[in-house]
């Protein structure tokens, strides 16, 4: 999908710097505003609209009925809880500890990775994947030059390093178990109508289904789990072999192999 790059209604000389740059940068045409609205923009351009305002960044699909800009989700009160000493499943099922590598395969916003560098402490590594480049683009300017209005957790954040391509992909250029945990939740297996907060990702995101390729290069570069979440229904957990952890009453369950199993 095209996408051109321009600024916020009222541009000011430091939005139009930003937008050049990121234009520049994500190889995309910049676009003067011109007082035009969004939808204006998409309709005569026939693409996607990223939009530098003062402090984030809105990426506008022709197919979203909102935008996206990053905020952390669920992680915010995720994190509140764990912080206090509470449980996190995601945390029980990857069993991180202090100084774990930590790659998540589908990034999204970032929820379950700010929970993870939670737990592998200042000495740990945390790696996402996001194959949408503008996607890409948008979480390492929050994550890594601050421009969110979340900023509550902004020394988790910055411990996240975005890789902006597909999983499978960067998996081939890393060497057998050199991470410890690999974890994958590729939402667009089914569509979870109470995930409004995910709507504008689910437009604009990469929409991988798991396959044998992509577990298999997991399985050779983790060195302790791979660990999915998928629908309650999926068929991925047995299909690939993982060990379903049932959760009543929940609508996504955790899986993982154990590495030690798999040798």
């Amino acid at each position: 999908m095209k996408t051109i790059v321009t600024t916020a209604g009222r541009p000011t000389d430091f939005t139009k710097q930003l937008a050049k740059t990121a234009a520049l940068q994500l190889d995309l045409p910049y676009i003067d505003r011109q007082k035009r609205t969004v939808t204006q923009l998409q309709q005569y351009y026939q693409s996607d609209v990223l939009v530098a305002s003062k402090s984030r960044w809105e990426y506008y699909g022709q197919t979203s009925t909102e935008p996206f800009f990053y905020h952390p989700s669920s992680a915010m009160f995720r994190l509140k809880r764990v912080e206090r000493g509470e449980r996190d499943p995601l945390l029980e099922v990857c069993q991180l500890q202090t100084g774990d590598s930590f790659l998540d395969c589908t990034l999204g916003y970032a929820s379950d990775s700010l929970v993870a560098a939670f737990a592998v402490g200042e000495s740990g590594c945390i790696t996402g994947c996001e194959a949408n480049p503008v996607l890409a683009f948008i979480l390492h300017e929050a994550f890594q030059k601050g421009r969110t209005e979340y900023i509550d957790f902004q020394a988790y954040m910055n411990k996240i390093q975005v890789v902006s391509t597909d999983a499978v992909s960067y998996l081939k250029t890393l060497a057998d178990e050199s991470v410890d945990v690999i974890y994958m939740d590729p939402m667009f297996e089914t569509s979870i109508t109470e995930s409004v907060n995910i709507s504008p990702l689910r437009s604009l995101g990469v929409q991988d289904a798991l396959t044998i390729e992509w577990v298999n290069e997991a399985k050779r570069v983790a060195k302790k789990r791979v660990v999915l979440k998928a629908q309650f229904r999926s068929p991925w957990f047995e299909q690939f072999g993982f060990h379903q952890i049932i959760r009543p009453n929940t609508k996504f369950h955790y899986g993982f192999i154990e590495k030690s199993c798999t040798q």
